[in-house]
């Protein structure tokens, strides 16, 4: 074999590698089309050869289900388990810094993110399923997340909250504004537009309970369980805005394009949710 062709074969075997791995795997291939890729480059000085090669069978993305860190991954490996997926060893180890993981299901793999990035993973088609509870759906909002299933577990619900001194003497029916903390803003917005409240948002990520007592504002939006945190800081809830469980969300382009798939799993879940409810 000529050092030309041999030069020739390694470059277009490397290019086809690289688009495997880092093209084929974004491209929004329909299940019918026939992806190809050209590797074109000059071979000599003055010969330009074009290869062309049929990488479809090869282009399969593995599915990936996107599961929250925290408290609710706990409650929602039951129904994984039960919908017949085993994660890698990795996966429950505490000291593994790994966050995407291997299955018993050669085609799928496992990620473990934020609650909210599951919805933001799900949207863009990055993730093809996931678990993420219906206050961070609700909030993220978005069109291209259908969310078939309600899990049934995490369940809590989003209040308004205030000073027990305030809520003593307050009529919720005659806010005409609120300024209120909350890590929901958009949610916190629409149920008082719905009442034909102007509601000020202050964006925080945790120790909502807090803003009354340091003076950044009279009431807040949380989730709730127990009421335990609410009562430990002199808050009472006033209004339940929503009751939240955590639900099994689906990308609507995967679903369109992979029905077979992604309809067996969604089948798979449903069937283990009834069979913890039994």
């Amino acid at each position: 074999m000529s050092v030309w062709k041999r030069n020739s074969l390694r470059a277009v075997h490397k290019l086809n590698g690289f688009a495997n791995k880092h093209i084929l795997a974004k491209a929004p291939w329909k299940p019918s089309s026939k992806p190809f890729i050209h590797a074109a480059f000059w071979a000599t000085s003055r010969t330009y050869r074009v290869w062309r090669f049929d990488v479809s069978a090869s282009a399969k993305d593995k599915l990936v289900l996107a599961l929250p860190k925290g408290r609710i991954l706990e409650e929602v490996m039951p129904i994984v388990r039960g919908a017949g997926i085993e994660p890698e060893a990795d996966f429950f180890d505490s000291k593994s810094r790994k966050l995407s993981f291997a299955t018993n299901h050669e085609n799928m793999e496992i990620i473990r993110v934020r609650s909210f990035d599951v919805a933001t993973f799900v949207a863009f088609g990055a993730a093809h399923m996931g678990v993420a509870g219906a206050d961070v759906l609700m909030e993220f909002d978005n069109p291209e997340i259908y969310a078939p299933l309600d899990l049934g577990i995490g369940y809590c619900r989003m209040s308004i909250a205030e000073p027990v001194e305030l809520g003593q003497e307050d009529d919720p029916s005659t806010w005409s504004h609120v300024r209120v903390a909350t890590k929901y803003p958009e949610i916190t917005k629409k149920h008082f537009a719905a009442r034909g409240v102007q509601a000020e948002c202050i964006k925080l990520n945790g120790a909502m309970e807090l803003a009354p007592a340091m003076g950044l504002c009279s009431r807040i939006v949380d989730l709730v369980s127990t009421g335990a945190t609410l009562k430990a800081n002199g808050l009472v809830e006033v209004e339940t805005i929503a009751e939240i469980t955590s639900r099994l969300a689906v990308n609507r382009t995967a679903w369109k394009t992979r029905p077979q798939e992604i309809g067996g799993w969604i089948e798979r879940f449903r069937e283990a949710i009834d069979a913890q409810a039994s």
